[in-house]
């Protein structure tokens, strides 16, 4: 879905895939090169394969089906991609025959899939390959983030190529030489930037909505949820659902047909209010309560701060409840990468980022309230927009200053003659938006003795 906001996003995850299975052959050759290690070139072989199908379960745009679609259709059911990768090679491997995968190496490359080295004792480094849950640096991500930044047009200061090259099995994991710490904290810089900037993109999230509606409007005639529990239907579908959808006639896809048609005229849905949960000094001891708040966040809490005769339900709002991290929730990734010195490379260490510069955080998540509307009218989005705000006052929650907080063009431009606007300097009443451009311009630049800080969303 990013690509309706960033047209140079064109790969795709077969591009990504091939890329995957590339860096995981590259990488566990480099450790079958160490004296010590004892990895079969069956070994490589598997992790190889692993790298490219660990892929394959992801369904039609992504994140978006597995994340948004199958939690909204399916409350409660336990699903993942990954559980569907793992399913998908299994029938493969039946479906074709395929004699020189046995049934345990099918586990096994399930289980570097998954990134589970629970059920083996020997080589567990190679569970850090393809999926490392232990701390999050794998070549999935190697992969994802180079080619990402290159099609976006995004610069980016880690070098994966380093990564790969000081790398070696100490203790049975995966380490880096210590000198490539600083190299670290940029990989997973780089992801927060990706996720901040591109992946959780305020209008890429309400078309990742919109498409998310469309599946769910037309879920009901033509059962799209139901193949999660059939690989074979499964595997048909793809993206091109919604040229599906767009062509059919069928009455029933209507109202699916209406909201795809919204996305390619680009009204789209519009977020009115953004809330972040954290303040200018706070330690990581504060994010429990802004979970609580993203808990206590719903449709209905803030439709029920609407003002009388807004007319706005629950149907209406959509509350985004953002999470950005480095990948290990509040975690701080690197304290928990092994590390090896130049002077002695047959021991572990952990490196504090005290250690390696004193402009790294010391605080590894954030979260935010986002409140959408569903329609693009203004004085809808503006009594939404209200009613988000009552809330947040309601909760207590301290404003926050530029660059975070709410787009006032709603609120000033949805109140008809001038009723509700904020006046004027010289108390004429009118809108600031009112006037020539010029005098527009002179009032905006006029130095204020208010304290009321403008956010960056406020001047789009």
């Amino acid at each position: 879905s990013s690509y309706f906001i960033f047209p140079g996003a064109s790969h795709n995850r077969y591009e990504h895939s091939l890329g995957v299975s590339h860096l995981a052959e590259k990488w566990v050759k480099h450790f079958q090169k160490q004296d010590g290690v004892d990895v079969s070139e069956k070994d490589v072989e598997l992790v190889t394969l692993a790298g490219l199908v660990h892929d394959i379960g992801h369904g039609p745009f992504s994140h978006v089906f597995d994340s948004e679609f199958i939690p909204r259709r399916h409350p409660g059911v336990s699903w993942s991609h990954e559980d569907m990768s793992c399913k998908i090679l299994e029938d493969l491997v039946d479906k074709y025959q395929v004699d020189f995968v046995s049934q345990e190496d099918t586990r096994k490359v399930q289980a570097f899939i998954q990134g589970n080295a629970s059920k083996y004792t020997d080589n567990k480094f190679l569970f850090d390959i393809v999926a490392n849950s232990r701390n999050g640096v794998d070549v999935d991500k190697f992969d994802y983030l180079s080619r990402d930044c290159l099609n976006l047009g995004i610069k980016s200061t880690y070098d994966s190529e380093r990564l790969l090259e000081y790398s070696k099995v100490v203790d049975d994991e995966v380490c880096f030489h210590s000198k490539e710490a600083f190299n670290m904290y940029e990989l997973f810089h780089t992801r927060y930037s990706l996720h901040k900037q591109v992946y959780s993109h305020r209008a890429g999230k309400a078309i990742e909505y919109m498409i998310t509606d469309a599946l769910l409007e037309a879920d009901q005639h033509l059962k799209i949820s139901d193949c999660i529990n059939d690989v074979q239907g499964y595997v048909r579908l793809t993206d091109c659902i919604l040229r599906e959808i767009e062509r059919s006639t069928d009455p029933a896809l209507e109202k699916s047909r209406s909201i795809l048609r919204h996305i390619r005229t680009r009204r789209i849905y519009k977020m009115v209010h953004e809330l972040p949960l954290f303040q200018e000094g706070e330690g990581p001891e504060a994010d429990e309560l802004a979970k609580q708040l993203q808990e206590e966040a719903t449709p209905e809490a803030i439709a029920g701060c609407a003002e009388a005769g807004s007319n706005i339900s629950p149907d209406d709002i959509i509350v985004h409840k953002l999470k950005l991290n480095y990948g290990l929730k509040d975690k701080n990734p690197v304290d928990h990468i092994g590390f090896f010195s130049e002077w002695d490379s047959t021991e572990k260490v952990h490196i504090s980022r005290s250690k390696v510069s004193r402009m790294i955080p010391d605080v590894f998540i954030e979260r935010y309230i986002r409140v959408y509307s569903r329609s693009p009218d203004k004085r809808r989005c503006a009594a939404i927009q209200k009613a988000a705000q009552r809330w947040s006052e309601r909760m207590k929650i301290r404003s926050s200053p530029a660059p975070h907080g709410t787009p006032k063009r709603f609120l000033d431009r949805s109140q008809g003659s001038g009723a509700g606007r904020p006046p004027r300097p010289n108390g004429s009443g009118r809108s600031l938006f009112a006037g020539d451009k010029r005098q527009r311009a002179e009032e905006e630049h006029k130095p204020s003795s208010s304290s009321t800080q403008l956010s960056v969303l406020d001047m789009i």
